[in-house]
């Protein structure tokens, strides 16, 4: 069984799309995989409950049927962050829970991908962040850089912090946010000479991205 955490340089850098490409690579290559989303905030309430609609991107992906609750346990109306979501509702995370629940699916499946919220340092409540979920998941960490302006600092910050925190950084992935970046490519080779981690594919600025073509943009080496 294996499993890996997917977190980004901040809110809105493609870590959902990342997470789907990862999932149908690895289904490609035979591999059963489960995704969860254990933490969102911004969410519809519909007929059977509130539903994030990247959680439920993760859900459709999954090699097999699983119940919403256990790809999302955590979800939240309001799009704010999710320690200020959780205490509006008085409904706090707990990391054991999405702890349990990630090894029930690894049970299940060949691969559990975890996608994280927001950015490494994101507060889950008054004393814990992301970066103490992901130490408690034990999983190796894909960092999602959201290729625009001010990239390379939250890059370097994120893995800076990652090292830090003692986790597996495993790799990272270029995701161009911005198609009219300017200096794109050297931007990019300054994260390929500076992070302290293999870049696992580079990521276009696509009209219409999908799970399939973003794979097409992933490397095979390393973690596959």
């Amino acid at each position: 069984m294996a499993g890996l955490f997917i977190t980004g340089t901040d809110t809105d850098c493609g870590k959902t799309a990342v997470t789907l490409g990862l999932m149908y690579k690895l289904q490609q290559q035979g591999e059963v995989v489960l995704g969860m989303k254990p933490v969102a905030s911004g969410a519809q309430m519909t007929e059977v409950g509130l539903r994030n609609n990247d959680a439920l991107r993760i859900q459709e992906q999954a090699s097999i049927e699983i119940p919403y609750s256990e790809v999302n346990p955590f979800v939240y109306q309001s799009a704010i962050a999710p320690h200020l979501a959780a205490r509006q509702v008085e409904m706090p995370i707990l990391i054991d829970d999405i702890v349990d629940g990630c090894e029930q699916m690894q049970e299940q499946a060949d691969w559990v991908l975890v996608e994280g919220v927001g950015g490494w340092h994101v507060p889950l409540g008054d004393d814990v962040t992301l970066a103490d979920l992901c130490r408690s998941l034990n999983l190796p960490v894909i960092l999602v850089v959201g290729m625009r302006l001010g990239c390379i600092n939250h890059a370097l910050m994120s893995a800076e912090c990652m090292l830090n925190a003692g986790v597996n950084f495993a790799g990272w992935i270029a995701n161009h946010r911005d198609s009219k970046m300017l200096a794109s490519e050297e931007n990019l080779e300054t994260l390929r000479i500076w992070l302290p981690a293999p870049c696992l594919g580079e990521i276009p600025s696509l009209m219409t991205p999908s799970p399939q073509n973003i794979a097409e943009y992933l490397t095979e080496q390393l973690i596959f």
